[in-house]
């Protein structure tokens, strides 16, 4: 009875460690950038090579004309589940027209969205368009054949792809903002890249030149190494469980070692 007590007062203590430990291990979540410091990006670019660069959590904005391609990046690492959020300010008058919005990765791979609205029409009289697209969870490494999302720097275009003449040229605003969840051990996978999939990277490290410019843009925390996720605290409670209960189940049924005297 007291080894029954003891094993209990064990397996509850480990139970709660691995409950305490478990969401830890998976990181803090990024937490929003202040966007009112007067620091958020006021401008967006005109290609991939021009992409204003953007830290999750800030509203950037930007004025532009109806027509234009606008471009922005920001980092995205292993883990995370980013959605991108527009939204399009559209003059007083004009015609029904269509927006949309495309992400992109390290390698310039248009990326699917899970979910979200990432072509809309706004209708004649219409004031503004919201788009929304929610990407797939970052993963640490994939085969060359895939079309996985991988950690580095991810390209935002919003452009109109359906535009009446009359309405080409007009002026127009928007408002562009990325936040992420931290998926966790849930969408961890065996291996990592060398390096994140960021501009110049090849070529900084090919070379012992300071030529290369790397995005400045990064994580808060940095990029992570990929082979650490809260799975493996999982598994070693559940391994020092396992044994427990083998101890235990000995315990309870081995007997005294004796027979009893007839």
């Amino acid at each position: 009875m007291r080894t029954t007590r003891k094993l209990g007062a064990v397996v509850g203590a480990l139970l709660a460690l691995g409950l305490a430990a478990g969401p830890a291990a998976a990181g803090p979540s990024p937490s929003p950038s202040a966007s009112d410091d007067g620091k958020a990006p006021t401008q967006a670019g005109t290609s991939f090579r021009t992409a204003t660069e953007i830290e999750q959590g800030q509203d950037a904005t930007a004025s532009g004309s109806a027509g234009d391609y606008l471009y922005w990046s920001f980092p995205a690492d292993a883990g995370q589940r980013p959605t991108v959020r527009a939204t399009v300010k559209l003059p007083d008058s004009h015609g029904a027209q269509s927006w949309q919005i495309d992400v992109y990765d390290g390698l310039r791979r248009r990326q699917s969205c899970q979910y979200g609205s990432a072509t809309r029409t706004a209708e004649q009289g219409t004031s503004t368009v919201e788009l929304a697209c929610a990407l797939r969870t970052v993963r640490a490494w994939s085969e060359p054949w895939a079309n996985d999302p991988l950690p580095g720097t991810y390209y935002i275009r919003l452009t109109a792809v359906e535009l009446g003449s009359a309405d080409l040229g007009k002026p127009v605003s928007a408002q562009v903002r990325v936040d992420s969840k931290d998926i966790g051990g849930a969408a961890a996978v065996d291996g990592s890249l060398a390096k994140p999939l960021v501009p110049g990277i090849a070529v900084a490290s090919g070379t012992d030149s300071d030529a290369a410019v790397l995005s400045s843009t990064a994580p808060k925390d940095g990029w992570s190494s990929g082979w650490w996720s809260d799975r493996w605290v999982w598994t070693a409670v559940g391994g020092a469980l396992a044994a427990l209960a083998g101890v235990g189940g000995y315990a309870l049924t081995r007997g005294t070692g004796r027979r009893p005297a007839p």
